[in-house]
């Protein structure tokens, strides 16, 4: 297959992303910002761009954790084999991400299509359980707080099985 310029590659970008009615930005030839809705994870911001030899794919998912950080780094790397096109990583903070790279020759619809499907589904899907592992301590304060103050707990729902004190399993150690 002959190379395909930066123009061609970012107008399949660019008319992929339209199509899929996807919000993104584009500040720059080759350069895009998509937003991903989701469910648990109400929005992933992922940046795409265009190289010299591939489609660099970087979505930020979570800050460095609080705690336990060896117990989700051991997740994230046992859960890279189950990953298309993407792979968990952490920059030099700890922060969390998926990021990925399709060389130019893969670059069309489809393909994009089930990258941007892959981080959505990965990002979203795990975002909650990356969430316990790494700041379960302070998801539970939250949840006491709120508790003693009366304030809603809606948006904590989705942690109440291990937040909400009735629900905790009782510590044997005390």
């Amino acid at each position: 297959m002959s190379e395909r310029s930066l123009p061609e590659l970012d107008a399949v970008v660019e008319e992929t992303l339209r199509s899929a009615e996807l919000e993104h930005e584009h500040p720059g030839q080759g350069r895009f910002v998509v937003t991903l809705p989701g469910t648990k994870k109400l929005k992933t911001v992922v940046g795409l761009t265009i190289g010299a030899h591939a489609l660099t794919i970087e979505a930020f998912v979570c800050r460095q954790p609080d705690e336990n950080r060896e117990q989700l780094w051991a997740w994230l790397l046992q859960h890279n084999a189950r990953s298309y096109g993407v792979s968990w990583s952490i920059d030099s903070v700890g922060d969390v991400y998926l990021t990925g790279r399709l060389p130019h020759a893969v670059i069309t619809p489809e393909e994009i299509d089930r990258l941007l499907g892959s981080v959505l589904s990965h990002a979203d899907d795990h975002f909650n359980t990356l969430l316990e592992i790494g700041f379960g301590t302070s998801i539970r304060r939250e949840w006491d707080w709120r508790v003693k103050r009366g304030e809603s707990l809606r948006n904590l729902e989705a942690f109440a099985a291990f937040a909400d004190p009735a629900r905790r399993p009782r510590d044997p150690q005390g």
